[in-house]
């Protein structure tokens, strides 16, 4: 990819796109300008590992850039902004991976008719297997969706939805990972107090949900279907299924989601009206 690409911020996800275009699309890495509020020992160590260029002049860093990547934490996103929007013209795409940041939020702070895309990727990105959902304003063209998708394509996959459906984005595969990391924590668990050991346990738990995934993946049957082929009748895995049944597994990750997504959407209010506020003040 041969286009200057600007991040306003240096931490993971930014590592994590960064290594994704420089090792799976080819992005030159002098095409790559990246910048944090204070941390130059970071900047420092993605210079010498990917060969971008780190950069503490905004007019220098912004000058030519075709993408301007904002990879903030949402708390931050406001000082951000706010120092690069008179560098910022209509000729660019601006990205966002701020969590629970409308599109209309980042153009108010800007205040400029750009093409703003709103990305929900998940900490997965770090080893390229990310779900990420992406949705645009109303100046976003089918080349900017296309560039978009290409760019977190890096990084797993990657999906249009409408910018209404982030917050259940945000709490299905945002969260997700953390879901599946509770499910292994107790698996773990439990293989420890049957006997097994550790390390094999471990092993065991991580190919049992890579293959079952897999499955999924591949197959054209449903989940149920899948899991009705190995529950046999009077088996060990139906005694296994009985028990989540009873505690109510089911319904407690229906909840859980539900309300990941009820907190999302509380989120995005309280920092749209913080944003708000901080426009007004300045």
């Amino acid at each position: 990819m041969d286009k200057k690409i600007a991040f306003l911020g240096a931490g993971s996800m930014a590592e994590a796109l960064i290594s994704g275009l420089v090792a799976r699309i080819g992005s030159r890495p002098a095409n790559i300008w990246v910048n944090n509020r204070s941390n130059d020992s970071q900047l420092e160590r993605l210079q010498k590992e990917y060969g971008v260029i780190p950069s503490r002049d905004m007019p220098s860093m912004l000058k030519g850039a075709e993408v301007v990547i904002i990879a903030v934490k949402p708390k931050d996103v406001l000082a951000a902004l706010t120092q690069a929007k008179e560098h910022l013209n209509k000729d660019m795409l601006l990205i966002s991976v701020a969590a629970g940041i409308s599109t209309a939020s980042l153009k108010s702070i800007i205040d400029l008719d750009i093409p703003i895309i709103r990305a929900m990727p998940n900490t997965s990105a770090a080893v390229g297997k990310s779900a990420t959902a992406l949705s645009g304003n109303e100046f976003v063209k089918d080349k900017d969706k296309q560039l978009a998708k290409e760019i977190f394509g890096t990084v797993g996959m990657a999906v249009y939805t409408d910018e209404n459906q982030m917050d259940a984005v945000t709490g299905l595969s945002g969260s997700g990972p953390a879901y599946i990391y509770y499910l292994i924590e107790a698996m773990q668990l439990s293989a420890e107090q049957i006997g097994l050991k550790p390390e094999d346990a471990q092993k065991l738990i991580i190919q049992t949900l890579i293959g079952a995934a897999e499955m999924v993946h591949t197959s054209d049957k449903t989940p149920l279907t899948l899991r009705m082929e190995v529950t046999s009748p009077g088996g060990t895995t139906e005694a296994g299924i009985r028990v989540l049944e009873e505690k109510g597994v089911r319904d407690a990750l229906i909840e859980c989601i539900q309300t990941a997504t009820n907190r999302s959407s509380e989120m995005g209010i309280e920092l749209s009206q913080k944003i708000s506020k901080g426009i007004l003040s300045n």
